[in-house]
């Protein structure tokens, strides 16, 4: 089979992965009926376009709502109802219209009654999207903590802990100002595990984090502003809101998807599941192995995984590049042109960290090709500048933001 043929067998998967996590696949079973009273949505996070749109074609009724993406996250040519406030603000670090929309959500669930109904739509990004911080802390504090841990290696887990403890509207306390409203949340979970305190923050459901345990990772990451971690927060006040929560989309709904696509197309299909963590490099150098052990099969193979890698810069002036580049840079120079081996790494929102591209795709001839155009791979995996280098192979995938999230998505096609 060609280089071209397996190319584009590992978009197809990407693709299908992608489609099995949409709104518009994802919304509609979901979705509660209409309450006595009113509704009111609230979607937030990557793929809060989508979600609010197929929502709102199914439950005509909402009358009220807010929907907030990050810029250029939203649908091109389709606007939203007059009654439907849009708002698009940073990410992943948050800026002023992030303050806005914490502040229009919270004006939005106040007056609700035990009759109406909060629809909460929710998905990766939102932490950054809806930012207000406690007392006594600015929003440039708040900025410079979270790029601080964006640098650090933190897992998602982590970094969502500290800022929902450092937040008006995360942690439970949209839900709380809410009450006595039925609430009912609708999740894209972009967290390995999938708990859904940790999509977003969790502004509807409380997290539950020991108070010691966010000073201690407050030291761990040596944050600034070490009072605020100190200082402990005051209980969720009211808790008594009827609630319920539905997690709708995984990353290892996705990686089943791809599972039957892979068999349909003749592969032994091994699949190390949705909840991988761990720095980029150090993974890709597990999964060389787990590649080379599978060429052994003598037998067409497909490796799956997702969750979410993370990458510690490790120098003053880092380059471009998100996770998965530098997660299949690393996998290439493990490789040494391995031959019959594809593979492909994607986020699944389309976004590779802060760059245009969702991910990028390794063949046997990527660090042939590169040492022929005079780039040294280890040079560019050292300096986490792994967005230039397959952008100089023309290797890099572009989607655009595709509205939905479940994290990482990785696929190698091990070919006899």
């Amino acid at each position: 089979m060609s280089e071209d043929a397996n190319r584009q067998i590992l978009t197809r998967l990407f693709e299908g992965a992608v489609a099995s996590v949409s709104a518009e696949e994802n919304i509609p079973p979901a979705l509660p009926g209409p309450p006595r009273g009113k509704t009111a949505m609230i979607a937030v996070g990557k793929g809060a376009a989508s979600m609010a749109k197929t929502a709102l074609q199914a439950r005509p009724d909402i009358r009220c709502g807010l929907v907030v993406m990050p810029y250029g996250h939203g649908i091109p040519g389709d606007e939203f109802p007059p009654h439907i406030a849009v708002i698009e603000a940073s990410h992943p670090v948050p800026d002023s219209d992030s303050l806005q929309a914490a502040q229009k959500a919270l004006a939005l669930v106040q007056g609700l009654g035990k009759d109406d109904q909060l629809l909460a739509l929710i998905s990766g990004g939102g932490s950054s999207l809806f930012a207000l911080p406690v007392e006594g802390l600015s929003l440039a504090q708040k900025k410079k903590i979270t790029s601080q841990l964006l640098y650090s290696g933190a897992t998602i887990q982590e970094m969502n802990s500290i800022r929902s403890h450092l937040s008006h509207i995360k942690g439970g306390r949209l839900a709380e100002a809410a009450y006595p409203a039925e609430i009912v949340t609708l999740v894209i979970s972009d967290v390995p595990g999938d708990d859904p305190a940790f999509v977003a923050s969790g502004p509807t459901i409380p997290m539950g984090a020991a108070h010691s345990d966010i000073v201690k990772l407050a030291e761990k990451y040596s944050l600034p502003f070490g009072t605020f971690f100190e200082r402990q927060r005051e209980p969720l006040r009211r808790s008594e809101n009827s609630s319920k929560v539905s997690v709708i989309a995984t990353a290892d709904k996705a990686l089943l998807a791809v599972r039957r696509m892979g068999e349909k197309l003749g592969y032994d299909v091994v699949s190390l599941g949705g909840a991988v963590e761990g720095e980029a490099r150090t993974v890709a150098r597990g999964h060389s192995q787990a590649i080379k052990s599978l060429r052994a099969k003598n037998h067409p193979c497909l490796l799956l995984s997702g969750g979410e890698t993370s990458v510690t810069i490790s120098t003053e002036k880092p380059g471009r590049g998100g996770r998965n580049c530098e997660y299949l840079l690393a996998l290439a120079i493990h490789l040494q042109g391995a031959p019959g081996v594809y593979s492909i790494a994607c986020d699944t929102d389309g976004i590779d960290g802060s760059e245009k591209n969702a991910g990028a795709i390794i063949t046997p001839t990527t660090l042939s090709r590169a040492k022929s155009m005079g780039l040294d791979a280890k040079s560019y995996l050292d300096s986490h500048d792994s967005y230039s280098f397959f952008d100089r192979l023309n290797d890099l995938v572009i989607t655009g933001p595709t509205r939905t999230n479940v994290n990482d998505f990785r696929a190698s096609l091990i070919n006899p």
